[in-house]
């Protein structure tokens, strides 16, 4: 029997985000690829799913998908078809102001929308967690759906990428709900899987070039990587990010799930990187947010509890830098999260870890504390990861 080919993922640089720059860089990952007309034909309805994370952030914090890598992509999607529209579900029209999308799509005339302008339709479901779902009727009614995630870490799943840019095809109060009801990191994974499963896109380019590292998605630490990932499977992109940044792919539990379901390639032996060389790009210093998702695959299962309990990161409020703007509080799916006065406060009992709150600051008001095991643990794994490699 002749070997399954690879799956194959594009790794070119581009040191920051000028114009001219980005755009020659995508074009040397789309060529590698075969070309751009290869995923999308000519006169297709295309939606481009970006990551504008709620609330409105500027590009320079590196939060959301940058407008000037955003605006290379659609340009290039003119080229083949005029049927383009770009967007995510965000809470206030103000992301699209402030995170430069508004002018940016005018002046190239494409379409904006915010998801939830234009409705959510029920989706059966056959996954891992999930049987049915609401996806936005935009991404239903399209033909192709490229997937425009930034990489980033994040305090519940460890990474967040091409899956998880995802999730924000459905809608804002049934992400909050899901958050709530499967709040241990494995489960969520999978129903981060479930909802990727329902809404794969036919093209990943994944904006490496400012990153973030630390207390993502939010709060971390912009880092400048100078990377852009493309390829049609999606999770070959994440496998290969979370790789270049110090991560065991098949040790992140939504690559894990989506490769064990067979919905794209996480094994990095089964990837074939082209353009340049992921042993040289690799990043031995990127931090890793406080909080052990990925060390969960290591934990036998008598000791889940155990693990759940010391390897997820605590949310508490920094009072000195809360300015009681009550973003936690409408993030909060089990009410753990409320003011007091004019600073919040985080009742222990009721929270679950699932970083709703943390996610949702704009402050950096919500710090995210690993207790001595989980340090333990996070140090741990990156030692074995590193010699293993």
């Amino acid at each position: 029997m002749a070997p399954q080919p690879k799956a194959r993922v594009a790794l070119v640089r581009a040191q920051d985000y000028e114009p001219a720059g980005v755009r020659r860089a995508l074009e040397r990952a789309l060529a590698l690829l075969g070309g751009l007309e290869g995923v999308v034909p000519r006169g297709a309805k295309v939606f481009v799913k970006v990551n504008l994370l709620p609330p409105p952030s500027p590009p320079e914090r590196g939060i959301i998908t940058h407008p000037a890598f955003a605006e290379a992509v659609l340009a290039l999607l003119k080229e083949l078809t005029p049927h383009i529209v770009v967007g995510d579900d965000v809470h206030e029209a103000r992301s699209f102001e402030l995170g430069g999308y508004r002018e940016m799509c005018r002046r190239l005339g494409v379409e904006l929308l915010n998801l939830r302008e234009r409705g959510f339709v029920e989706m059966a479901l056959d996954g891992g967690v999930l049987k049915k779902v609401y996806i936005a009727r935009a991404v239903r009614e399209a033909e192709v759906l490229v997937n425009l995630p930034k990489l980033k870490t994040h305090a519940l799943t460890t990474f967040t990428g091409a899956i998880k840019n995802l999730y924000g095809v459905i809608p804002a109060g049934l992400r909050t709900a899901l958050h709530g009801e499967h709040p241990a990191p494995q489960e969520f994974a999978q129903v981060l899987v479930d909802i990727f499963a329902a809404a794969r896109p036919a093209l990943t380019v994944m904006d490496g070039i400012v990153a973030m590292e630390g207390a993502g998605p939010a709060n971390g630490t912009p880092r400048p990587l100078g990377l852009i990932l493309a390829s049609p499977d999606a999770v070959a992109v994440d496998a290969v990010a979370q790789s270049a940044i110090g991560l065991d792919p098949l040790r992140v539990w939504t690559t894990y799930h989506a490769h064990r379901r067979g919905l794209g390639v996480g094994d990095l032996r089964e990837i074939e990187v082209l353009g340049e060389s992921l042993e040289g790009l690799r990043v031995r210093d990127f931090r890793l947010p406080p909080a052990a998702g990925e060390m969960m695959g290591r934990v036998p299962a008598p000791l889940t509890r155990w693990a759940t309990r010391h390897l997820q990161a605590q949310p508490v409020v920094v009072p000195a830098r809360c300015v009681g703007c009550g973003a936690c509080v409408r993030a909060c799916p089990t009410g753990a999260a409320q003011l007091r006065g004019k600073k919040a406060w985080i009742d222990r009992k009721k929270c679950i870890r699932c970083m709703c709150c943390h996610e949702a600051c704009r402050y950096d008001a919500i710090a995210l504390h690993l207790d001595l095991w989980g340090r333990f643990f996070r140090a741990a794994e990156r030692v074995v990861y590193r010699d293993r490699r």
